[in-house]
């Protein structure tokens, strides 16, 4: 499908930039009339993932996937949960391994390309009700996950699952990772490497000489991380093999449900190869819809709903599919 530059998005006054676009919602950003209900589910390796529903006793569901080291109960979580459950949608907000406030059970955790927890959440969540349908939703790094879990499966995607909507996904790792490496990213950058290093002290509690955060200070950027941490933990060869074995790009030609990835022009984590022009133009599937703002998982806006545009858009584009698609066994 042809990609949308012209986006429906206009930015409050004085919210033009990019970085107060990521930073206002995360800090000052509530969001009320949520209720979630939890129940922890095994994974097939030994583990568990714990999972944050919303019901209204409606015939479809949507799976939300935060981004790195959030959770369900993040603003932009919340914010898309509550969006849902208005317009007649069940949520279910997946807490990735070892975010839901608990530490996960194996010495592994989660990564940009794990789509098999993915499949083990759609697979629960079909075998618990009936539901005429799926949407799946994921945002920044849970957004990689979901183009990679579509293009991975293809014409053969769990037949309930119907569309998809991504929100800043980092769908090339290894130049996002060099994007938000670079000086003007030194704040985000450093936050993101305390909350893993706390994940890693978490870890060296349970596995005692199995991990360990000696010189962890000297750790800069992803490439430092993922060298040491992510991909030896996950099986791949070190940061590079990492990367490019778990960005979704190479799958996108291969979804073949409705499915739009919104990411803003001066989204200061992504790189430009991360705005897959040419693979949206060859998939009339995929749309790529690129505001001129809206910073990383940002698209303030303010009304009486309380909705953020992003909740709006992605909402909408999910009553479009469902119209086009018709039922599964249409």
């Amino acid at each position: 499908m042809p990609v949308i530059d012209k986006s429906s998005y206009r930015p409050p006054l004085l919210f033009s930039s990019p970085d107060v676009q990521t930073v206002f919602p995360s800090v000052f950003r509530k969001v009320p009339g949520v209720s979630y209900r939890r129940e922890r589910v095994p994974t097939p390796d030994g583990d568990f993932l714990d999972l944050d529903s919303s019901c209204v006793n409606a015939e479809r569901l949507a799976i939300v996937l935060h981004g790195l080291e959030g959770n369900s109960e993040r603003a932009y979580a919340r914010g898309m949960v509550r969006a849902l459950n208005r317009r007649g949608w069940d949520a279910m907000a997946v807490n990735f391994r070892g975010c839901g406030g608990q530490a996960n059970a194996r010495l592994r955790f989660y990564h940009s390309g794990d789509t098999d927890d993915l499949r083990a959440v759609i697979g629960h969540a079909t075998g618990q009700r009936s539901y005429a349908g799926l949407a799946l939703i994921g945002f920044s790094l849970g957004g990689n996950v979901v183009l990679k879990y579509l293009g991975e499966t293809g014409a053969s995607v769990h037949p309930l699952v119907r569309a998809a909507v991504t929100i800043s996904a980092p769908c090339d790792l290894g130049p996002a990772a060099e994007a938000i490496g670079r000086p003007r990213n030194r704040l985000y950058m450093k936050r993101f490497l305390r909350m893993l290093h706390e994940k890693i002290r978490m870890k060296m509690e349970i596995f005692p000489g199995k991990i360990d955060d000696r010189d962890f200070h000297q750790i800069k950027d992803f490439r430092d991380f993922d060298e040491r941490y992510t991909a030896p933990l996950h099986g791949f060869t070190g940061a590079n093999d990492y990367w490019t074995k778990a960005s979704s790009k190479p799958f996108l030609p291969n979804i073949a449900v409705p499915t739009l990835m919104i990411s803003a022009a001066d989204d200061p984590f992504l790189s430009p190869s991360c705005f897959p022009r040419k693979q949206a133009g060859g998939n009339s599937r995929l749309f790529l819809e690129i505001p001129q703002h809206g910073g990383h998982v940002g698209f303030v806006a303010f009304n009486p709903e309380g909705e953020y545009w992003s909740e709006s858009r992605a909402t909408a584009f999910l009553e479009w599919a469902w119209r086009e698609t018709g039922t599964p066994a249409d």
